[in-house]
C-alpha cells in the first residue's frame, strides 16, 4: 500500500468535507444531474481522444501505482548484482541457472544470459522490455492528464447549462439564489476531480515511470556486467552511480570505516 496516497485522498477529503460542514450542510453540495455531467462528460472526452482499451488500461495502471507501493530496493539490487557476478565469475554463468531471484526483469536478463545470448541480443531484449512497460506509465499518465483537464471543462459546462436553466425561469426572484448554488456545484465537481484524483495520478504515474526506470537501467548494467565476467569489485564502484548522491557517501565512509577497523 502506498500511504502517501492514501493519507493525501484522505486529508484532501476531509479538508473539502470540513469545510462544507463548517458552513452548512452535505446534503446542500450533492447534486445527481451536475455530478453525472462532469463525470459522464469527462469519460466521453476521454474515449473520443484515445482508444477504449488504452483508458482501461490506463486506469488499471494508475490505480495499481497509486494504491500499491511496488518498488525495488537499488542497494538491495546491487547486493544481489554483486553475489551473482561473484557467482559467475567462478563458476561461469552456467552456475546461474540455480539462483532464485524475484525481480522478473532480472531474472529474465539473467536467463537470457544463461542460455548464451550475446551480450548485444541480451541488451536489446531487456531494452525493448524497459521501453514498453516505461511507455505504459507514459500512455496512462497522459490518459489521466487529459481527464484532469476534461473535469473543470465538463464543469464549466454543466454550470452553463444551469445557467440556462436559471434564467429561463426568472419569475420567481426567490428560487435565483438556490438555483445558481446547485449550478455552481458542477465547477466544484470538476475542480475536485482534477486537482484531487486525475492529476495528482498522472503526477504519481510519471514519477514511478522514472523510478522503474532508473531501476531497470541499473539491472541492465548489472546483467551486462555479469555477462561480461566483471569484477565484483569493479560492479559494485558502477552501480554506486545509480545511488542517490547521500547513499554513496554514506557507502564510501563505511567502507573507509570498515578498513580502518580491519
Amino acid at each position: 500500500m502506498d500511504f502517501a496516497t492514501l493519507i493525501g485522498l484522505v486529508v484532501g477529503i476531509a479538508v473539502v468535507i470540513g469545510a462544507i460542514l463548517v458552513g452548512s450542510g452535505l446534503d446542500l453540495f450533492l447534486n445527481l444531474p451536475g455530478f453525472l455531467i462532469v463525470v459522464g462528460g469527462t469519460l466521453a472526452a476521454t474515449f473520443v481522444k484515445f482508444p477504449l482499451q488504452n483508458v482501461f488500461s490506463a486506469f488499471k495502471t494508475g490505480l495499481t501505482s497509486a494504491l500499491k507501493n511496488i518498488r525495488e530496493d537499488p542497494r538491495d539490487l546491487i547486493e544481489v548484482s554483486l553475489g551473482l557476478a561473484e557467482l559467475a565469475r567462478k563458476n561461469g554463468l552456467l552456475a546461474l541457472e540455480s539462483v532464485e531471484i524475484s525481480n522478473p526483469f532480472f531474472k529474465r536478463g539473467i536467463k537470457l544470459c544463461v542460455d548464451g545470448h550475446p551480450l548485444d541480443v541480451v541488451r536489446n531484449a531487456l531494452i525493448r522490455d524497459m521501453e514498453l512497460s516505461i511507455h505504459r506509465h507514459d500512455e496512462g499518465a497522459h490518459i489521466f492528464k487529459a481527464i484532469g483537464d476534461s473535469a473543470p471543462a465538463f464543469g464549466m459546462i454543466g454550470t452553463l447549462v444551469g445557467l440556462v436553466q436559471m434564467l429561463a425561469n426568472m419569475d420567481d426572484p426567490q428560487t435565483i439564489g438556490p438555483a445558481m448554488a446547485v449550478a455552481l456545484l458542477t465547477t466544484l465537481y470538476g475542480a475536485v476531480i482534477a486537482n484531487l484524483i486525475a492529476l495528482p495520478i498522472a503526477d504519481k504515474l510519471e514519477s514511478k515511470g522514472e523510478e522503474e526506470r532508473l531501476t531497470k537501467e541499473l539491472m541492465l548494467e548489472s546483467i551486462s556486467q555479469i555477462h561480461a565476467r566483471q569484477s565484483p569489485m569493479i560492479l559494485a564502484d558502477i552501480l554506486e552511480g545509480f545511488l542517490p548522491e547521500a547513499q554513496r557517501a554514506r557507502t564510501n565512509d563505511d567502507g573507509d570505516a570498515q578498513e580502518a577497523t580491519n
